[in-house]
């Protein structure tokens, strides 16, 4: 089958022909429909994460020969006995994962090796190319929204919350807040595009940090990670509120009393579990989610990459096998 395939870190992916996947016992192969571009492809190719040679993608749907069109769950952990994470359901923080598309071959190919059924999910109606980006990008910022709802202990009786980045997750997270919480939901973004879009989706209000200077959030989640974001955060969330970190570009907070509100949490979270996509998707099926989707062929992989490093995606991107 012939896959894209990046073959050493911060290299272009190449069209090759590659072998086809085999299933072992207990695993099956898929044929794929459509695969999700997301940031975290970036951090394999630039290499930061994963591993090199690879088939990358890792928002998948496809068909199986049994259960029909299915979305992929792609965070596999070891699922050993003893291992504590994937037997409480967190095989995404699973020391010794195999993430597909990341370290294991992914969605950028005709066919696909999926270690158990158990992680697809049918898509019992959903569209295919707009489901796609759930399986991470969704995801995570489902599981994110979670995270920063539950953990913040503000008093404010309508909760504050602040999305930082109006990317491809960060447009979730905004539904996300106003679905789960009834949010009052600011955005910040540098970019006036992604401000509107946030706007577009139901924000209440969007802008630069600069905006947002004297407010106080109960809730804040950080798509973007870098150090001035991160600042930010720490300089509007309100005592008892709470920072959800999401984004991998490196930023550091100072810790410790006098530098943060007092009992103010930060934390991370990370992509989301098997059980959190469940409700996630049956989230999908009950409300019209606006997904910001467009699609590419599978051979414009390296020109989908080059738009998200440069911002100029106004959503998600997802290739497609025809």
């Amino acid at each position: 089958m012939r896959a894209m395939v990046i073959e050493a870190p911060n290299t272009p992916l190449i069209s090759k022909d590659v072998p086809d996947p085999v299933a072992g016992n207990g695993e099956t192969i898929i044929d794929v429909t459509a695969c999700g571009v997301c940031h975290s492809d970036l951090h394999v190719v630039e290499g930061s994460i994963g591993r090199t040679p690879l088939i990358l993608g890792h928002e998948v749907v496809g068909v199986d020969a049994d259960l029909g069109p299915v979305l992929v769950y792609a965070p596999w952990g070891c699922r050993k006995a003893e291992c504590a994470q994937c037997s409480a359901g967190l095989e995404m923080i699973c020391a010794d994962s195999h993430e597909a598309g990341v370290l294991d071959p992914g969605g950028y190919a005709p066919r696909m090796r999926i270690p158990h059924r158990e992680y697809l999910l049918p898509l019992d109606g959903l569209d295919p190319v707009t489901t796609a980006p759930l399986a991470c990008g969704g995801l995570t910022a489902f599981r994110a929204v979670r995270r920063a709802i539950g953990l913040s202990e503000s008093s404010t009786a309508r909760r504050k919350a602040l999305v930082v980045g109006a990317g491809g997750l960060g447009q979730y997270a905004v539904q996300y807040l106003k679905l789960l919480a009834d949010a009052h939901v600011t955005v910040v973004d540098t970019l006036p595009a992604r401000q509107a879009t946030a706007l577009e989706l139901g924000a209440d209000a969007a802008g630069t940090f600069d905006d947002v200077a004297g407010e106080k959030f109960d809730s804040i989640i950080d798509f973007v990670g870098a150090d001035a974001t991160l600042a930010g955060s720490a300089k509007v969330v309100a005592r008892g509120g709470v920072v959800v970190l999401v984004g991998m570009f490196g930023g550091t907070v100072p810790f410790g009393f006098g530098h943060l509100p007092s009992e103010a949490s930060f934390t991370t979270s990370v992509w989301g579990s098997l059980d959190d996509l469940r409700e996630l998707l049956d989230l999908a099926r009950r409300e019209k989610l606006v997904n910001v989707v467009e699609t590419m062929p599978l051979a414009a992989a390296n020109e989908a990459h080059q738009r998200l490093r440069d911002g100029t995606a106004r959503g998600r991107i997802v290739l497609t096998m025809n």
